[in-house]
This record gives C-alpha cells, structure tokens and sequence, in this order.
C-alpha cells in the first residue's frame, strides 16, 4: 500500500512538471522562474512519494537487501537532486536579475520624487499651480494670491506625499519578493538537493 501511495506522489510530480515544461520558453527569464518556483514547490511531495516508496519496500521485502523498487527510488532521487543542484544557481542569476529591474525602476521613481521636490521648491511654479487651481474651480472666486499660494502647496505636498509612499510600498514588496525567492526558491533548492541525496544513499544502503 505505502508503496502505490509513493508511486502516485511520484506520478502526480511527474505530471505537474509535464504540464508546465509542454509550454517550456527557456529564452524567456519569467518562465525559468515559474519553472523554478513550481519545482521546489512540488518537490517535497515527490521527496515523500519516494520516501514511502522505500519504507514500503523495506517493510514487504526485509529479506531482500536491494529489490529493483530500491534502485528505482535512488536513480529518481539522483536524478532530482542534480536537477536541484542545476536550478540553485539559475535561482540566484534569476534573482538578482529580477532584483536590478526592480531597483531600476525605484531608482527612476526616487529621481521622479527629486524633480518634483526641487519644482515645487520654486515660488513661481507654485504661484502658477495656484492660478491654475483657482481656474478650475477648485478654489472660491475671491481667493487671495496668498490663499492660492497655500492650496498650491498643499495640493504639492499631498502629491509628494503619495510618491514617496508609492517607493516606500515599492521597496517593501521588492525585499519581500526578494526574501521569498531567496528563501523559499534558492535556499530550498539546497535543502532538497540534499535531502534527496540522503534518499539515494538510504535506498541502496
């Protein structure tokens, strides 16, 4: 039972894995990611089908040191540990391709924020955001220079506000994001790498 239990598991990661590589696009850095991320994730479920795969061999056959159900699991296991050893540094080139996009973009946001800071720096420029707010009606008929003044400001300030929100928000899912495919992708691709040596090695010991 253990056994046909560990075969499904192995089975079930085999199709998992079918499905996504029939749309396989190795050109496309998205795609090694997806990859990357759907096969760690699923491994630990092939990782478990072995496992009981061996533990039921070992409990049906104790007499015999190495049935071909044994070889079976150590070649599949083999096999998944070096394709984990491939993926680790794919995962880190991955990584810190993802993570220099992601900088690029808030470093443009931050130059954005700059800009916006030195014009509104500028007291012509907001005598101007003034004129144009009164003439949209945004202020009463009879608002002073002085009152146009303060709206203009508070209307920059507001505007300021949110960018600098916006890289705030930008920087927070960048080192999530970054956290996640460090620790849940790279980091767990080692850990099953050799967990699945250890499975080999026990399959044939």
């Amino acid at each position: 039972m253990l056994r046909w239990l560990g075969i499904t598991l192995v089975v079930l990661l085999g199709l998992q894995m079918a499905v996504l590589l029939s749309a396989a696009d190795w050109a496309d850095g998205v795609f090694k990611q997806l990859l990357i991320e759907r096969l760690v994730s699923q491994a630990p479920m092939g990782f478990i089908g072995l496992l009981l795969m061996l533990l039921g061999s070992r409990l049906d056959h104790p007499e015999k040191a190495r049935p071909p159900i044994r070889w079976l699991v150590c070649v599949i296991s083999a096999l998944l540990a070096v394709v984990m050893i491939v993926v680790i540094p794919v995962s880190i080139s991955g990584n810190q391709n993802l993570s220099g996009e992601t900088d690029q973009t808030l470093e443009q946001q931050r130059g954005q924020l700059d800009m916006a800071r030195q014009q509104s720096a500028n007291p012509e420029n907001v005598k101007m955001l003034g004129n144009q707010l009164s003439q949209a009606g945004q202020l009463p008929a009879d608002a002073s220079d002085e009152d146009k003044i303060q709206a203009a400001q508070t209307f920059i300030d507001k505007q300021l506000e949110q960018m600098q929100q916006q890289i705030q928000q930008g920087e927070r899912q960048r080192n999530l994001a970054v956290n996640q495919r460090r620790y849940g992708g790279t980091l767990s691709a080692v850990i099953l790498a050799i967990a699945f040596v250890l499975l080999a090695l026990a399959a044939v010991i």
